[in-house]
């Protein structure tokens, strides 16, 4: 009968040991989700550093070139260099064929003349 106490406590210990592995403040289950917040936010970091590069790159032409604030001059504003002839090429509207809707009648046919 001895036995079996020692080996309930020693079972009950090691069960309040491990508790705050698997279920504390500081347990595995918080350190993946953890892991997993950091995965998505290095993603994040990854892709806003991409977008700060490529607007670090215009900011930068902006301010050297003048090709890139031509171009945004054309582009946004409709703007033309003196001198400049502005073509704009309109395509040919095609016409759109409407079905006809089952009330509609059919366009009447001419009569035929007898020869």
């Amino acid at each position: 009968m001895n036995l079996r106490w020692l080996t309930l406590i020693l079972v009950g210990l090691i069960a309040a040991l491990q508790y705050p592995l698997w279920l504390g403040k500081g347990s595995w289950l918080k350190a993946w989700e953890v892991d997993q917040e950091l995965s998505k936010q290095k993603l994040e970091n990854t892709r806003l550093k991409a977008r700060n590069s490529s607007l670090e790159a215009e900011v930068k032409d902006l301010k050297t070139g003048y090709g890139a604030i031509e171009e945004r001059a054309r582009s946004e504003l409709g703007m033309l260099k003196q001198d400049e002839i502005f073509f704009q090429v309109l395509e040919e509207a095609k016409p759109v064929a409407t079905p006809l809707s089952p009330t509609a009648k059919s366009p009447a046919k001419p009569p035929v003349k007898p020869n």
